[in-house]
């Protein structure tokens, strides 16, 4: 049986209805804490890359007296709440993925052995440089959305993190917690510098994912006939043949 059929039994879409247009299933997809994680996670990159970018290239000056301004503890203040934020949301998404519904873990598990699921990676691929037609139908993340998920989302938010409490650890000194945990990042890549550069490299890895991210969830939304924004704020998803 193919994905796309699988995917049609268990949305419980009577293809011959839908052909007629007589048919818009909603199927409930990704539960509260999921949808709560998602907004506040992205509110919490949005924070981290605009704070981050005036972190590694500061303002030149500022008017006045150096005593009258705080800009900078401001900025770095924000980046390090962001920081902690992305960090404690990133272990209750975790967390729900073993609680959870079954979509609560496809962000975190690949079955890249599955050659079916390759099948369907490239079948998607198709959809997306417009040589098919119209996409599979998939419930939860489609096969090359879960790949991009894990690889350019999961993966680089893990080594912001190490990345990011190693230096923050650098301020706070040897003794404090994050020196302790993180420590032994910055001589393992060399040398703060080394881990500054790197820690930039992944915001820009994040910025070109959400970039995607948003763009494949817009054009989902309009030529795929399935919601996929919505989906993220009631948790149902609507195919809408």
């Amino acid at each position: 049986m193919s994905s796309s059929t699988q995917v049609a039994d268990a949305t419980g879409v009577d293809e011959q209805a839908v052909a007629q247009g007589q048919v818009t299933k909603s199927v409930y997809v990704y539960e509260a804490p999921v949808r709560l994680w998602h907004w506040i996670n992205a509110l919490a990159i949005t924070v981290l890359a605009v704070t981050g970018y005036f972190i590694g290239s500061p303002l030149p000056t500022m008017p006045g007296e150096a005593s009258d301004h705080f800009l900078m503890g401001y900025i770095r203040f924000a980046h390090f709440t962001a920081g902690y934020l992305f960090a404690v949301g990133l272990l209750g998404r975790i967390y729900w993925a073993f609680v959870g519904n079954h979509h609560a873990r496809e962000l975190f598990t690949l079955p890249l052995t599955n050659k079916a699921y390759w099948q369907e990676v490239v079948s998607m691929v198709k959809w997306y440089a417009f040589i098919a037609e119209r996409p599979n139908r998939y419930v939860g993340h489609n096969p090359m959305a879960r790949l991009a998920m894990f690889f350019m989302f999961f993966f680089t938010a893990v080594f912001m993190l190490f990345t990011g409490f190693a230096l923050y650890g650098e301020g706070t000194q040897a003794g404090s917690w994050a020196n302790r945990v993180f420590g032994w990042v910055i001589p393992l890549m060399g040398q703060s510098q080394d881990v500054h550069t790197w820690h930039h490299v992944g915001m820009w890895v994040l910025i070109v994912f959400i970039i995607l991210h948003v763009y494949a969830a817009i054009r989902e939304d309009i030529m795929g006939r399935q919601s996929i924004v919505s989906t993220m704020i009631s948790g149902h998803r609507t195919f809408k043949d």
